[in-house]
């Protein structure tokens, strides 16, 4: 199954979508009869509220959702998808009314986005076919549906536990999405990382029986070149700096920055946008064994610097550094990179929003209107040079773990950006879950920040739109 708007049809039933000011009175689109019904069920039009209407023959002539107060609507993303839950399962709707347009976006996506499920080891318990809608009248549904598609397959990737989701598996599920789309792949596995002058992104890997590696996939001939580096730690025990128990629990969602850029690169090639993209994702399990890297090893990267590990637990900004330099390496137009990297993110802005950091206050703006524009929070955090001494430990050019606690996403956002030239350099430090169901948004595996992306492509890569 994939995100599809209903086609348009003769038995799709109207759905109406109601300010609590306009339940009854003249203002209300409803007959007589509705208004009564609605009024003797008790509804409020509150958020999502749901109501079915009923016909003189006891079946259904329609539904009702509440679009609640602009401060619900504020506090509350995709508040209007409550509603795919509330009707019947194989139902297909169509909005009865026109209506803003940003509700109408929202309403359309976050249908979509409510619809996922991932059933791949309870097949059997797979609900009944979600109610469906037609694409209303103004939407650009194709990419309204690119857009819902490239979030499932992040949320897939990421749900999928590490013993189905290794460094071989990722490699896999990378091929398929590039033959999808007629895109090339390169890929540099093993002691040939050491060979082709990856050493940290091998050094992370050489512990696990499962080979690390770099996914490299290339897509379109003409335009500005975009290049999307994703952290692809298919499993992070800590290394020798071993987690416990419980800091593993999440572990499986350490690819969520691969998981992420993967969604987007297939938005962006299902939608066909006029660019060159390329796809970065160091594939790796940080394990425990003989072969393991130490604390306080120096380990030599790609670019030449050299790194004194101060926490094998900080091994994503190791494997980020060599893809980065690679990217480097080329005149790419922008660079972005997604990580799941710091826990310093999360005590910092929780784990809805996503916090970038660039150095670039055009694309700041751009992204955040992005933001505001498709429902995909991000927060802006400063790469603030008055702690690049804290990142430079003396024996050896940075270190990556520094000491003291303070500021840990953004010390990794200045080591990062030691890796690259380019001015138009963009990190993100994401979360990649939701701790628990909300509207659209299931526990469970998440894309962050790749919506608000794509609507600040246009300025990122200095394109019209």
């Amino acid at each position: 199954m994939s995100p599809r708007f209903a086609p348009d049809t003769a038995n799709a039933l109207p759905l109406h979508l109601l300010d609590p000011g306009a339940l009854t009175g003249p203002d209300s689109p409803l007959s007589a009869a509705a208004q009564g019904w609605l009024q003797a069920s008790g509804f409020a039009a509150g958020l999502g509220e749901t109501t079915l209407l009923p016909d003189a023959e006891g079946g259904i002539a329609g539904a009702v959702v509440g679009l609640g107060t602009s401060e619900a609507r504020r506090r509350t993303r995709f508040g209007l998808a409550r509603s795919v839950a509330a009707l019947p399962a194989g139902s297909v709707w169509r909005l009865a009314s026109a209506t803003d347009p940003a509700l109408r976006d929202e309403l359309a996506l976050g249908w979509l986005l409510a619809q996922y499920r991932f059933d791949r080891y309870r097949p059997a318990a797979k609900p009944a076919n979600p109610a469906t809608l037609v694409a209303p009248d103004g939407l650009d549904a194709p990419r309204i549906e690119a857009i819902a598609a490239g979030e499932w397959l992040t949320r897939d990737l990421i749900n999928t536990p590490a013993s189905d989701m290794g460094p071989d598996e990722l490699e896999v599920a990378f091929r398929a999405l590039a033959d999808r789309f007629g895109a090339a792949v390169s890929v540099i596995r093993g002691d040939d990382l050491l060979t082709r002058n990856l050493p940290m992104i091998h050094a992370v890997g050489r512990a696990s029986a499962r080979a690390p590696r770099l996914l490299d996939m290339r897509w379109g001939n003409d335009g500005p070149q975009l290049v999307l580096v994703g952290k692809g730690v298919c499993f992070d025990t800590g290394g020798l700096d071993i987690k416990p128990s419980s800091g593993m629990l999440l572990m499986k969602k350490d690819m969520g920055g691969a998981a992420t850029v993967m969604g987007l690169a297939q938005t962006i090639m299902a939608l066909g946008l006029p660019i060159r993209l390329r796809v970065l994702v160091p594939a790796v399990e940080n394990a425990i064994s003989g072969s393991a890297m130490r604390p306080r090893d120096i380990l030599t990267s790609r670019k030449g610097l050299t790194v004194e590990i101060n926490n094998t637990d900080a091994e994503g900004r190791l494997v980020l550094a060599d893809a980065l330099a690679l990217a480097d390496e080329e005149e790419a137009t922008a660079i972005v990179s997604m990580a799941t990297l710091t826990g310093a993110a999360r005590v910092a802005v929780g784990p809805e929003l996503a916090p970038y950091f660039t150095d670039d206050d055009t694309i700041a703006a751009a992204l955040e209107s992005g933001a505001r524009a498709v429902r995909d929070p991000v927060w802006r955090l400063p790469l603030w040079p008055g702690y690049e001494t804290m990142i430079e430990p003396g024996i050896a050019d940075l270190d990556n773990a520094p000491s003291g606690g303070f500021a840990g996403s953004i010390t990794a956002a200045l080591f990062l950006r030691r890796f690259v030239s380019n001015p138009r350099y963009l990190h993100f430090d994401i979360y990649g879950h939701n701790p628990a169901d909300a509207s659209a948004r299931p526990k469970g595996g998440a894309g962050q920040g790749a919506r608000a992306l794509l609507e600040a492509l246009p300025a990122l890569l200095e394109v019209p739109k």
